[in-house]
């Protein structure tokens, strides 16, 4: 048998994160490295194809030793490389403008969802590098578009869309700086998770369009065709199919 497709899938608990971790599950071949702040009984009852397994890893994303520990534990387990990381977890805290919000609030957002995926990056890079085609994702969202800013009305969230601003910087990064790897950043959509829907709330709709697992399988469409020529270095919209501005 071929070697598995190894996906490693952070936040893999709830949400978009949990929606790819059963989707990568039920094809064939294929290991999903998932990584949770605590037990997922959930998860460990997914079903799987034929050849795929699940291995669950801790990460705290404020912890800057959970990314080394858990490739560490990944290695242990006899997995040496790593084909596909999809940088997931991340946090939205209450929406609070320019004027208001709590320095604090920016700097624990920061770590989580641009400091915790750089710290992922260089503890697993060199397990990528051992693919025969490594890809990078980031799950960013269109509120870190700069050029998008006043268009999408994403000014009034600073805490958010500053630590996605970082994500994409970081991503065009590892982009720029490895000409082996596939690199790129993805907007997922407004999804019916717990963050989307307090994002619904906030902009007074009635619902989030899209739901996690449609969301999960427009990335899995992006990720399977994605090259270094086509994909690497650009912001995608995965429903749309259409590049977000940076």
């Amino acid at each position: 048998m071929a070697d598995p497709l190894v996906v490693f899938i952070t936040g893999a608990g709830r949400g978009i994160g949990f929606a790819l971790a059963q989707a990568y599950l039920l094809q064939p071949n294929c290991t999903v490295i998932g990584s949770t702040r605590k037990e997922s009984a959930e998860l460990k009852s997914l079903p799987t194809a034929t050849g795929s397994k699940l291995l669950l890893v801790t990460i705290e994303s404020t912890s800057p030793k959970d990314p080394k520990n858990a490739v560490k534990d990944i290695e242990a387990a006899g997995i040496h490389h790593i084909d596909i990381i999809i940088a997931n977890a991340g946090v939205s805290p209450p929406v609070h403008p320019l004027e208001t919000v709590e320095l604090e609030t920016m700097l624990s957002t920061f770590k989580i969802n641009a400091l915790g995926p750089l710290a992922l990056f260089q503890a697993s890079k060199h397990l990528m590098e051992k693919s025969s085609n490594p890809k990078w994702v980031s799950i960013s969202s269109a509120a870190g578009s700069i050029n998008g800013m006043e268009g999408f009305g994403s000014y009034v969230a600073p805490a958010y869309c500053v630590s996605k601003a970082a994500l994409n910087w970081i991503t065009l990064s590892a982009h720029c700086g490895n000409k082996w790897l596939t690199a790129f950043a993805v907007n997922p959509g407004l999804v019916a998770t717990d963050m989307g829907n307090e994002t619904v709330k906030f902009l007074g709709l009635e619902k989030a369009p899209y739901t996690q697992e449609y969301s999960a399988e427009q990335i899995m469409k992006l990720i399977e065709k994605a090259s270094r020529e086509s994909t690497s270095g650009k912001f995608v919209d995965a429903i749309k199919g259409e590049e977000v501005p940076w």
